[in-house]
């Protein structure tokens, strides 16, 4: 079922716009069969989860950190990390910066941005990234890149205030794109929606799309 998943969603997505298969939780089986399939970008939200399924897994797959990040986590995953989405403290990009710095690396970053109307989400307001973009000690940093945002909805079923939420990211991202210049900022990636909205982001300009349940099924709690 999940190679029929998985192209079923690639068939509804356009060509432009890069799928992140969400692993979390999910046995390395089920990824060797995504991987089977052609999928080779894969989501996960816990550090070591990642590490051990990189250790496991062939390398030429590219790992994307979605979840919250935590500073000190971040050493145990600098060696490989391709993208890291949820990027919402200063502190947090300096200490990303330090530990690729160690690897010789660049890491890339999204910046991720508090569009739901919920108090449970994290992200910066777009004030505070207007302060970090454009804050000097900003500039000094060579091991990260910003190549974007992410922002995370509301949970409802409300596609109105859905579509305000992607299209405020959309157009604060739209203008950021023509204003920075900096060379560790090259913003052309917006990371929005997930299995319940993704079809919806696409239409209000998202660029990837984090997707796990409609690829890999409900995980089983019981099992």
């Amino acid at each position: 079922m999940i190679k029929e998943n998985l192209l079923a969603i690639k068939k509804s997505i356009p060509e432009t716009v890069t799928l992140v298969a969400v692993s979390k939780t999910k046995p390395i089986e089920d990824l060797k069969e995504a991987y089977a399939a052609g999928q080779r970008i894969f989501g996960e939200n816990k550090i070591q989860e990642m590490v051990d399924k990189y250790d496991a897994l062939p390398k030429d797959i590219q790992w994307h950190m979605i979840g919250h990040l935590q500073s000190n986590k971040v050493k145990y995953m600098a060696h490989f990390v391709d993208l890291i989405h949820g990027v919402d403290k200063f502190s947090t990009l300096k200490e990303i910066n330090k530990q690729a710095k160690k690897h010789n690396r660049v890491i890339n970053c999204l910046l991720q941005v508090k569009i739901a109307k919920e108090e449970t989400k994290f992200g910066l307001s777009f004030d505070e990234i207007e302060e970090i973009l454009s804050s000097e000690e900003f500039a000094t940093l060579e091991n990260i890149k910003i190549i974007g945002f992410m922002g995370m909805a509301t949970f409802t079923d409300n596609q109105q205030q859905l579509k305000e939420e992607f299209s405020s990211l959309k157009s604060f991202f739209d203008i950021k794109k023509t204003q920075i210049s900096a060379i560790n900022c090259n913003l052309k990636t917006l990371s929005m929606g997930m299995s319940g909205d993704y079809l919806l982001a696409i239409e209000n300009g998202s660029t990837m799309v984090r997707v796990g349940s409609s690829i890999f099924g409900h995980r089983n709690y019981n099992a």
